[in-house]
């Protein structure tokens, strides 16, 4: 499992194109997108952990006036994003090093964080930490329970693991997150389980 969990990262650069062309732009996200983005400021800066090519999310950010800086590991899918919106900071980073030395007023993790292993999800806590202006606020996906479950993409395995929410729970209040709302295998998100925090200092 450890090894189809390091393989994720080559596994996207390998499918970026097939990963970009199957991705779904109906933004069946959006209810929660509004939700994320009605605690940050018009205008305000986003940081999107795991953009992938940029599609649909962030360019809903750009679109609706935010300053986008978006991070993901596979080269091929930060090249996608500075084609689409040359006017946002995109950079090829591993998410598990982050260190951008800059602070924001929304952070997300869709689709994209729960491909770490636990110990890694785990450590990621202080990195968000490190990366929330005062009253940030977070969003990310998981699982439902504690565990690992595969899927496939590209005729390949794809690691996916999970943490009990009573743990993402202690986690955040242990880097200073509040959480405002989080909701299990949500009908109207495509069964995502989603959280929603924010940052209690001020």
């Amino acid at each position: 499992m450890t090894s189809d969990a390091a393989n994720i990262i080559a596994l996207y650069e390998r499918h970026a194109h097939t990963w970009d062309e199957v991705r779904s732009r109906s933004l069946f996200e959006k209810e929660w997108l509004d939700r994320f983005l009605a605690s940050i400021a018009a205008g305000g800066s986003i940081l999107d952990i795991g953009c992938g090519s940029g599609e649909p999310i962030a360019g809903f950010f750009v679109r609706a006036g935010y300053r986008v800086h978006g991070v993901d590991s596979s080269q091929a899918m930060i090249a996608r994003c500075k084609a689409r919106f040359p006017q946002s900071d995109w950079r090829v980073a591993d998410m598990r090093t982050l260190a951008l030395g800059q602070t924001f007023d929304g952070i997300l993790a869709w689709d994209s964080f729960f491909h770490l292993t636990q110990d890694d999800q785990r450590r990621m806590f202080t990195i968000f930490s490190a990366h929330a202006a005062p009253g940030a606020a977070l969003m990310f996906t998981s699982g439902t329970e504690n565990g690992v479950a595969m899927g496939t993409f590209g005729g390949e395995p794809l690691y996916h693991a999970s943490l009990a929410p009573e743990e993402y729970r202690a986690l955040l209040d242990a880097q200073g997150f509040e959480v405002v709302t989080y909701v299990e295998n949500d009908p109207t998100a495509g069964g995502h389980t989603i959280w929603l925090a924010r940052s209690k200092q001020v």
